[in-house]
């Protein structure tokens, strides 16, 4: 190895630097804080469980993205935290067990052993919320709406909401009866919008005439609230269950839409992300410039039945290094220079200063740099035997 590739990372892993350290800090203690104001309480799930906890339920769609390794007191199999959901699923039907709605919300270093398609990155810094037990549609809409207002606080602008619902795709699929490679060949087709792959595989299958054409339109069945009324119309036929899912889908775009009228809304009755473990609504939230979600989430209902207690659940997560990036801002030139004298006047002036909350930075003896290097913006001076604070020249 050389020496220039001892400073090499991993693919897929990043270090972070200032200033962007600063912005994702202040960025992670104003989303706590905003959470905490919704009601949001904090829990910090663990960085590594054993892998029967780890990946039951929700965890089990992130097998591929989990590192894992031997546990040398126990010689269990453990896994690195990949997604801090299913932790924060268990924690609610295991450990906090609680009666009623649960709000709970977490800020979390993950770490994947492959990068996720829909955020990115091998070691994002995940902040999230999850609401356990309501199935009402109005804990889908907190969820909602909570991103949303954790993206303005971020900076996002030009805000582009994506909506979809896994349920009416599950009833089509039940109804298909399709064998395991046929229905896998399907999945595969419709998330990536290949209408020729999708009306060729259904034209292989035997099932009601009707039924394949529900399945031939339903990936065509996408783009804004309008929708709805073409999607009502090819699903008359269907059970009582998709006209349920189709309103909680309409309650909720428009609800957004009044409440938001700055955030562009998408509809897509075949967002099939998260299939595994989503049971309901799911979204996504984009900003141009950036190819991947800033935002993901959906309901997840029944995860806590592994851990002895089935709960409805909805939540969502967001990738604080790309919210830090979203406004490329220098931190404020707002500190104090201390020049490199040795005064115990100084010294207690400096200790007072920094109990008041002031940033104070002190000169070292024969530093090249100088107040506005180290972003200050005042100084100490001393005048007429006395240490004072005065603005910079």
């Amino acid at each position: 190895m050389t020496i220039a590739d001892r400073w090499l990372l991993p693919d897929g892993i990043d270090e972070v630097l200032p200033p962007q350290a600063l912005r994702m800090e202040t960025l992670r203690r104003g989303l706590l804080d905003l959470y905490q104001r919704w009601g949001y309480e904090l829990v910090v799930p663990p960085p590594a469980e054993f892998l029967d906890s780890l990946l039951t339920g929700v965890g089990s769609d992130l097998e591929l993205q989990t590192f894992k390794l031997t546990d040398q007191l126990s010689g269990r199999m453990m896994g690195l935290s990949a997604d801090a959901t299913p932790q924060v699923a268990r924690m609610d039907a295991h450990s906090l067990v609680r009666p009623g709605p649960s709000r709970l919300c977490y800020c979390v270093n993950a770490l994947r052993a492959t990068a996720d398609q829909y955020q990115g990155g091998r070691n994002p810094l995940q902040v999230g919320i999850e609401l356990f037990g309501h199935a009402g549609i109005e804990a889908d809409l907190e969820i909602v709406r909570l991103a949303l207002e954790s993206l303005s606080y971020a900076g996002a602008r030009d805000i582009h909401l994506a909506f979809g619902h896994i349920g009416i795709y599950r009833v089509l699929i039940e109804q298909a009866q399709l064998d395991e490679i046929a229905e896998q060949q399907l999945f595969e087709a419709i998330e990536r919008k290949s209408y020729s792959e999708i009306d060729a595989l259904l034209a292989t299958v035997e099932m009601p005439s009707a039924l394949r054409d529900v399945l031939q339109r339903l990936p065509r069945l996408h783009g804004g609230i309008e929708v709805l009324d073409e999607a009502r119309a090819t699903l008359a036929d269907l059970p009582e269950e998709v006209e349920q899912q189709l309103a909680q889908l309409e309650q909720l775009a428009h609800c957004i839409s009044n409440e938001y009228p700055g955030v562009s809304l998408y509809l897509d009755l075949t967002e099939l992300r998260g299939y595994e473990y989503h049971t309901g609504v799911v979204f996504a939230a984009y900003v141009p410039g950036y190819g991947q979600a800033l935002v993901k989430g959906g309901r997840y209902d029944h995860t806590g039945r592994a851990f002895g207690r089935s709960r409805p659940a909805t939540g969502c997560s967001l990738e604080l290094k790309m919210l830090a990036s979203l406004e490329e801002q220098q931190p404020a030139h707002d500190g104090i220079w201390a020049p490199a004298v040795n005064d115990s006047q100084l010294a207690a002036l400096v200790q007072q200063l920094r109990h008041q909350g002031e940033r104070v930075v002190n000169a070292l003896p024969h530093q090249s740099t100088g107040p506005v290097d180290h972003r200050c913006n005042r100084e100490l001076v001393q005048e007429d035997g006395e240490w004072q604070v005065k603005e910079l020249t």
